[in-house]
């Protein structure tokens, strides 16, 4: 039976290390544990491990450091770097330091035991990447803000992407930032001084977007009063971000193909084709390989675009990032209209309450605007959109309902206890109003006053009634939600 793979762990974290003792040695490895990186180089000096986990922050220095002096020792170790704040920089700077793999805390057990299962066994000697990307703060250059598992797993395909020339095809709902990742994975590119072109092809009809991407002759159709370069060969040496290409029809993907196949391209018009050195990097909305197995797309296209594939995951999925992008965009707001603005505590409890539909682009949108609404620098929740504001307090409702509706059913009472209770639970939230459970019960007084008498319920006296405050809207909502629970 083979030896179990020996895996050195550093983290000055000790919970994140008896984790990984633990786990790890449940899934069969052998683990030696460090507290920092001067003990992770001292290990790996003193003897060879198959692979290292290490965390990215430790107090005696970053993790980076630590990988090119672990590298320096032994080229072949493979380094699996951990952090909770992930960026597209940091993804490039891991990788360029011939990290093997870049992973998000929190992360699954069995998630991490499959990656290291799958790094040695393939046991594939680390790559050396180009360069050593210049450390950056904390809101990345990129614009790509997120620290959620889902986008670091981005970041580590961007800086992937960004070490070769291969297509990229992006796929993502609207909004997710689709751009920001083809921008970013030309800037950390050696094309990064070259142009970067962006073209939505959902807006122009075949003719003008192939008269865009292709170029043109004089004469060559009407209104061609003179020959054009196209942005393909515009882009030369550099990047183009096709956006939409779902919306394009099979004439022009049939052009689009030729261009990927050959690497040429011809103007409209014109019998001579011209070699460009153009990277591709393409982006839909709608899933191309579901559109391509329908026949709504061209199958061959497809496969060459998607030679590597990113997928933006909706902001809704995109647990705890909601607070980092609304910080990020209001302090983009403060560059322009000094002071920053704030978000209360409860306009921000709003924000990540909402399923936002329009994903990151709606958060924006809804943060300029309340900021426009704002007065004294600070966003409350009327400054917020009225449909934010709205599945905020249905949210609230809803816990609300949930837990009067586990107090009156809790132990299958009668029905004259169940109406007992449910009286009860209207009074206490009226805080004894005897006038205002009348309206919510839709009961005149007099009756009310029967069943207090009957019941001894605990009401406010007469001349506490007038005093009473109350939120009307609020409870006659809860009221009528708990009516129709009932009844039905």
């Amino acid at each position: 039976m083979p030896e179990p793979f020996h895996i050195l762990v550093a983290d000055d974290e000790p919970s994140i290390r008896l984790l990984l003792e633990t786990g790890l040695a449940l899934n069969d490895f052998r683990v030696t544990c460090v507290r920092s990186g001067h003990e992770a180089l001292a290990a790996a000096r003193a003897q060879t491990f198959d692979a290292v986990l290490s965390d990215i922050y430790m107090p005696d220095g970053d993790g980076l450091e630590f990988a090119r002096e672990l590298r320096a020792i032994n080229p072949r170790t493979p380094l699996i770097l951990m952090t909770a704040q992930g960026s597209v920089e940091l993804a490039v700077q891991a990788v360029a330091e011939g990290a093997r793999d870049f992973i998000a805390k929190p992360f699954e057990m069995a998630a991490m035991a499959g990656l290291l299962r799958r790094v040695l066994d393939s046991r594939r000697e680390a790559e050396a990447a180009p360069n050593v990307v210049e450390q950056l703060d904390e809101l990345a250059q990129s614009r790509l803000i997120g620290r959620c598992p889902a986008m670091v797993r981005v970041y580590k395909l961007i800086a992937h992407a960004a070490r070769t020339d291969a297509t990229v095809l992006i796929s993502g709902e609207s909004g997710t930032g689709k751009e920001l990742v083809a921008c970013a994975i030309h800037d950390f590119s050696a094309r990064a001084g070259r142009p970067f072109i962006a073209v939505n092809c959902s807006g122009l009809t075949d003719t003008l977007l192939e008269a865009e991407l292709f170029g043109h002759t004089k004469g060559a159709f009407t209104g061609a009063t003179n020959d054009r370069v196209g942005l393909f060969e515009a882009a030369d040496g550099g990047t183009i971000f096709l956006d939409e290409l779902a919306s394009t029809s099979a004439t022009f993907q049939a052009s689009l193909l030729r261009t990927l196949q050959s690497g040429e391209v011809r103007r409209i018009g014109s019998t001579v084709t011209m070699r460009v050195n153009t990277r591709i990097i393409g982006a839909s909305n709608a899933q191309l390989r579901e559109l391509a197995a329908a026949g709504s797309f061209r199958p061959d296209l497809f496969y060459r675009l998607s030679v590597l594939t990113i997928d933006l995951p909706p902001l809704r999925e995109r647990n705890g990032d909601v607070p980092l992008l609304a910080r990020h965009f209001l302090r983009r707001l403060g560059e322009e209209n000094r002071p920053s603005p704030r978000l209360t505590d409860e306009a921000e409890r709003a924000l990540c309450k909402h399923s936002f539909p329009g994903n990151v682009r709606e958060l924006e949108n809804a943060l300029i605007s309340a900021a426009a609404l704002s007065t004294g620098g600070l966003i409350t929740l009327d400054c917020l959109p009225s449909h934010i504001v709205a599945a905020s307090v249905g949210s609230q409702l809803d816990v609300e309902m949930t837990a009067a509706l586990q107090a009156l059913i809790a132990d299958w009472p009668t029905a004259e206890e169940l109406q007992h209770r449910y009286i009860q639970i209207v009074l206490d939230k009226v805080k004894g109003n005897r006038r205002q459970a009348a309206s919510l019960l839709g009961m005149n007084r007099r009756t009310i006053q029967r069943l207090i008498a009957k019941h001894h319920f605990n009401v406010l006296q007469d001349d506490e009634v007038e005093t009473a405050e109350l939120d009307d809207s609020h409870d006659e909502k809860l009221g009528e939600k708990l009516d129709q629970r009932i009844q039905g």
